[in-house]
């Protein structure tokens, strides 16, 4: 095995920063809300609202805006309990989104300015209940949505693959194609998608959306995605040396680690809105099979083994989503630039997870 220091060592040697930016919020007219760019003071950073912030990305995020713009300016929300350390890390309050009263009023008495949305039922779990997949993602958007128009919030609302289907353009996948989704979550991310865009111009909604690949993580458990092989891999490699794969060999999908995708979304959030020439952006690292990731862990755990037992339903989900996303608008329009290849990603991956599983072993 590859020393856990020369590892640590090849995932810093990839780690980035970017000086601060700042986009603040004003409106206009009582029948219309704009937002526009400028210089970040003490005095104008914006009060963000987290929903779903016990997810895959919520805890990241608020970690990454609350070093940019304050401890007390994030407020993560969720209906669970939260552990211990989130509780110590800055604000974090019970937030029903179906409740459109709670929800209201916590906007209004935290003097809320960005709503990051990522409350969501995902598409495997969403083919199993498909009546809560409706009632969380597209009753509960809606709640989002008429509360960020009446109160003039930028709205950030993330879209994924699971916004296209069979019909799509697969490699790659272009920001504007045909969708025609196959799952529940899949058909509330177009849906989404469409009435952001319309609010945005009906109402002057400062409405942000990014389609995600499939997002990988060592710090969070998977949650109920199709793409949760490629986050349950690691930690079988490490902990037992083998690992049971639900798609099959073959099955490209494009992925991006979890820095570029929290940097994509605070990037795209203070984006001026005038360089913004759409709502909704693709945006793309990496594509690779489950052969593929085995391969490259395979390079530092030589005596890693994979064996494949096919999910029909999570394998019929991957067989309709793209295999790589085009993104060159977003690298155009506001300057997203991935910095994970799946080398990187691999040994990061490790990284983390051989070094958490040391830490918890010595307490």
């Amino acid at each position: 095995m590859m020393p856990v220091v020369q590892l640590l060592r090849a995932a810093l040697k990839h780690a980035g920063n970017r000086p601060p930016r700042c986009v603040v919020q004003t409106t206009s007219a009582a029948h219309s809300i704009r937002t526009h760019a400028s210089s970040c003071t003490d005095g104008d950073k914006p009060k963000v609202l987290i929903t779903g912030g016990l997810g895959q990305l919520g805890v990241g995020l608020a970690k990454s805006l609350r070093r940019r713009f304050g401890k007390f300016n994030v407020i993560l929300s969720d209906i669970r309990k939260p552990p211990n350390h989130v509780y110590k890390n800055g604000p974090f309050i019970f937030s029903d989104i179906l409740d459109y009263k709670n929800l209201r009023q916590i906007v209004v008495n935290n003097n809320i300015s960005w709503l990051v949305h990522y409350s969501a039922v995902l598409s495997a779990v969403g083919e199993h209940n498909v009546a809560l997949a409706k009632e969380v993602n597209i009753t509960g958007f809606h709640n989002i949505l008429d509360i960020a128009t009446e109160h003039g919030l930028r709205v950030f609302v993330p879209s994924t693959i699971s916004a296209l289907g069979p019909s799509s353009p697969k490699d790659p996948t272009p920001d504007l194609c045909v969708q025609r989704p196959r799952t529940i979550y899949g058909v509330s991310k177009v849906h989404a998608e469409l009435m952001g865009e319309y609010y945005h111009q009906r109402y002057g909604l400062d409405f942000r959306c990014l389609r995600y690949p499939g997002i990988i993580s060592a710090d969070s458990q998977p949650g109920g995605g199709t793409t949760d092989y490629a986050v349950q891999i690691f930690h079988a490699a490490v902990k037992s040396g083998q690992f049971e794969c639900n798609l099959r060999s073959d099955t490209r999908l494009p992925m991006m680690y979890i820095d570029d995708c929290i940097r994509a979304t605070m990037e795209f959030l203070e984006a001026p809105e005038d360089a913004l020439v759409s709502r909704t952006y693709n945006i793309n690292a990496m594509s690779f099979t489950p052969q593929d990731l085995t391969r490259e862990i395979q390079k530092v755990l030589s005596d890693f083994k994979v064996t494949y037992n096919v999910d029909p339903v999570r394998q019929a989900i991957a067989d309709g989503w793209p295999k790589a996303l085009e993104d060159s608008a977003a690298r155009q329009d506001w300057g997203w630039r991935h910095e994970y290849n799946l080398p990187e990603l691999v040994q990061t991956m490790l990284t983390h997870i051989t070094l958490g599983n040391k830490l918890a072993s010595a307490f």
